[in-house]
């Protein structure tokens, strides 16, 4: 009986240890999904040659493709452009320079790797103009580029990156005659910081956007396309759902959207090394109001609610998605599953090797020519919604 109760006065404290290290691991994982961070270097610098013009680095999935690029780097340069392919080794991945560097900058040698290309508005050529979006949230910055049609584009960008991201498709609808407005949302960095900071994946941030729509309609507009960037598509989704406004919406474009956050959760638990039952205890506690705010959210996080694939019925206008099968991060499985429930509504073409948010990069052309045939097929003018909408 001694031994016994020796051995029990052993094991409860074990127990209780092995608990509280599941509950630290689980609200810990909670956390890095809701809170904003700084960007993850994902590369490193190994050699920059000034005289060529060439740069050097540590060859990933995403270094070793052809395309335009950019490179956020520390030093003297900060943001740098980058072209083809020039050469590649197993380790090693030279590539053309576009951003002159000069002789005796100081470049360090961890960078992140980005599909943004263009980090400022100016570099368009296009007239643009800085407006404020006064939303639940506050006033929120966005670049407006006018045209003279009464269709507006609302581009809103993803998870851990700002508005820099949607630059890359202004060319494409200002060259159809659409007004296009870039938008900021909640704790993004540029617009105002909710109470706790948090995201809250699309289930508060749409009102921002919605926020964004009445402006567009006080403004000219008659109605609005809506493009949504990885988790921007998140929230461009709850948007045509939601919206006060939705009788504007005319349709959507999905750049490498987030469909279901569970998809992509689990996937990006797996590619970290990190196995279920944690990702599925860490989204239990974001979903559950008791627990939610230990896990970093504000509010509980609705997943049914973000899941549109079993919302596919609620969905009322065109939508494009344009999703790389070998995305990376946000995988199309989601995807796919939308433009089977919803063929009436969903045109998805198929893209390969590109990878998250990076088809314009890598496909330029093909990925314009979709996003152009999808705009003539639905009778999207300068001046007209489409010639016909579901109801």
């Amino acid at each position: 009986m001694k031994s016994l109760r020796h051995a029990v006065a052993l094991l409860v404290p074990a127990l209780l240890a092995a608990l509280v290290g599941v509950a630290v691991a689980v609200f810990a994982t909670a956390r890095r999904v809701v809170t904003p961070g700084p960007r993850q270097n994902d590369t490193e610098i190994l050699a920059i040659d000034t005289g060529a013009q060439t740069i050097e680095l540590t060859r990933t999935p995403d270094t070793e493709l052809p395309g335009r690029y950019g490179l956020f780097t520390t030093g003297t340069y900060g943001y740098v452009k980058l072209g083809a392919v020039l050469s590649a080794d197993a380790a090693h991945v030279r590539r053309k320079l576009l951003t002159q560097v000069d002789a005796g900058a100081r470049v360090d040698r961890a960078a992140a790797f980005s599909g943004w290309y263009y980090s400022s508005p100016s570099e368009l050529h296009i007239p643009w103009q800085s407006v404020l979006i006064g939303s639940p949230a506050g006033p929120c910055p966005a670049w407006l580029f006018p045209a003279e049609g009464s269709t507006w584009v609302i581009q809103v960008h993803g998870r851990g990156t700002t508005r820099a991201e949607c630059l890359r498709a202004v060319p494409v609808f200002h060259s159809l005659g659409l007004p296009t407005m870039v938008v900021s949302y909640r704790n993004d960095g540029e617009a105002p910081r909710s109470r706790g900071g948090s995201y809250a994946l699309g289930a508060s941030e749409w009102r921002d956007v919605d926020a964004a729509i009445a402006y567009a309609l006080r403004h000219g507009a008659d109605r609005v396309l809506l493009m949504g960037w990885s988790m921007g598509g998140a929230i461009a989704l709850q948007t045509a759902v939601s919206s006060g406004n939705r009788q504007a919406i005319a349709g959507l474009v999905l750049d490498s959207p987030v469909v279901d956050w569970r998809t992509v959760l689990r996937f990006q638990a797996r590619e970290s090394g990190l196995r279920d039952p944690l990702p599925s205890l860490a989204m239990s506690a974001l979903s559950a109001s008791w627990s939610a705010k230990l896990g970093g959210a504000e509010e509980a996080i609705p997943f049914d609610r973000l899941d549109m694939v079993s919302r596919a019925a609620e969905l009322r206008v065109p939508i494009l998605i344009l999703h790389s099968d070998d995305d990376g991060f946000v995988p199309a499985d989601a995807s796919h599953a939308l433009a089977e429930a919803r063929p009436d509504l969903v045109t998805m073409p198929p893209f390969s090797v590109a990878r998250h948010t990076k088809l314009w990069n890598y496909d330029q052309a093909g990925w314009t020519s979709a996003i152009t045939g999808w705009m003539a097929g639905n009778g999207f003018t300068a001046s007209d919604g489409p010639a016909s909408s579901p109801a």
